[in-house]
């Protein structure tokens, strides 16, 4: 039933989000995703629905409202980088061999997670759009791939990051 059901709506929805995606200023398969997602949680809580063509044309719109509210509340992250020339050398050492820790460890991680956090730790201050290009996947998948590389990484660093002093 499902699968029947996925079938029939995947040209509706390909076609409605590829209208949508320009005025939303996202991409097609991004409102696809989180409508496919939006399907799935609808058929776990309540079946399917009554008039799928219907259902599925207004998900796709709220999809599209709530990725233009989204967007409207993003800014471009624009403050310099801390000058390191007010730190003493036993600071500046320290903190070089973090990054080196850090890179040795990006560098042992599984599948796609090198190249992604290689990205993200890029000077070049990529945007997720920039990255979701540059690495083939949709830009609505980097947030939960990142969620997963960034836990692996923190499992990779948890034995070489010494436990921080208490404060106060």
């Amino acid at each position: 039933m499902t699968h029947n059901l996925v079938a029939a709506l995947r040209p509706l929805l390909t076609a409605e989000a590829s209208a949508e995606a320009h005025a939303s200023g996202t991409e097609a398969n991004d409102l696809e995703q989180a409508v496919w997602l939006r399907l799935l949680e609808h058929l776990q809580e309540d079946g399917p629905p009554r008039d799928p063509h219907d259902w599925l044309r207004s998900a796709v719109r709220s999809e599209a409202r709530r990725s233009r509210r989204t967007t409207s509340f993003e800014r471009p992250y624009d403050i310099e980088p801390v000058d390191d020339l007010d730190r003493d050398p036993e600071q500046l050492v320290l903190a070089a061999a973090r990054r080196r820790a850090l890179r040795e460890a990006v560098g042992r991680l599984p599948g796609r997670c090198p190249r992604l956090m290689e990205a993200l730790l890029s000077p070049k201050d990529l945007t997720y759009r920039e990255i979701a290009g540059e690495l083939g996947i949709s830009q609505g998948s980097l947030g939960p791939e990142r969620s997963r590389c960034l836990g692996c990484l923190r499992r990779l660093l948890a034995p070489e990051v010494a436990t921080r002093e208490p404060r106060g």
